[in-house]
């Protein structure tokens, strides 16, 4: 008996068939889909990979310079340095299709394209090293963008590829194979059924002969009774 409940007919053997080679179809696609999602991913990480290396750079460089900063200048100078930003920044978000999965990207526009924009002060109270700090934090702040963009698709990415294999595991280990199964029950139920009913009328059809030839034989006798009554007569 196969693991899913079926009737023995041919709809539904022809059901069945439709529904195989609709699946193995599918199978092919998801697994196609499966490995251009796992290409894409692999890039990724690489990119992503190399981004956060380059990020993580520069946040190091921004970082000891803003130690050097805090050691030559007061907290009080330092936050007063910093406290009223000049320049700002519009960040916006789209989308972009990667084999169905709609990964997302960063857009950001300065309102002010001058690079002097960026220090928020003036140059005589401060020092040297602060400037190095905020030009470092100015230039590592869209490639820390990027690296959200990178971590977030990847993320999409991987979840993407596991659905796509847990539905192609369901078919090529469950669907498929219960299907086949039920394919090959209907068959040989079908054909037993055949072989059956042929026997059925093989012995119909030998019962038939039988009557038929007993048939013969009580006209022939009855043929004899009465040509040998005629003869008596005679």
């Amino acid at each position: 008996m196969p693991s899913i409940h079926v009737n023995p007919t041919r709809q539904e053997l022809t059901r069945l068939k439709t529904r195989l080679r609709t699946s193995i179809r599918g199978h092919k696609l998801l697994k196609d889909k499966r490995d251009e999602l796992m290409k894409q991913f692999m890039d990724t990480v690489r990119e992503n990979r190399a981004l956060r290396a380059k990020v993580e750079e520069g946040l190091t460089r921004a970082h000891g310079a803003f130690t050097v900063a805090s050691a030559l200048m007061s907290p009080e100078a330092m936050e007063q340095a910093l406290l009223y930003p000049k320049q700002s920044v519009e960040l916006e978000l789209s989308f972009r299709n990667v084999m169905s999965v709609n990964v997302p990207e960063y857009h950001f526009q300065t309102k002010n394209d001058d690079p002097g924009e960026v220090y928020p002060y003036g140059f005589a109270a401060t020092s040297g090293e602060l400037d190095t700090a905020v030009d470092a934090l100015a230039q590592v702040f869209e490639d820390m963008l990027r690296l959200a963009q990178m971590e977030k698709s990847a993320q999409l990415l991987s979840e993407e590829i596991q659905k796509t294999r847990r539905r192609v595991n369901a078919l090529e280990y469950v669907k498929i194979p219960q299907m086949e199964e039920a394919i090959k029950y209907i068959t040989m139920k079908l054909d037993e059924n055949e072989r059956a009913a042929t026997i059925r009328l093989m012995k119909v059809k030998d019962m038939l002969l039988e009557q038929a030839i007993r048939e013969k034989r009580a006209a022939d006798q009855r043929a004899v009774e009465t040509f040998g009554q005629d003869a008596s007569a005679l």
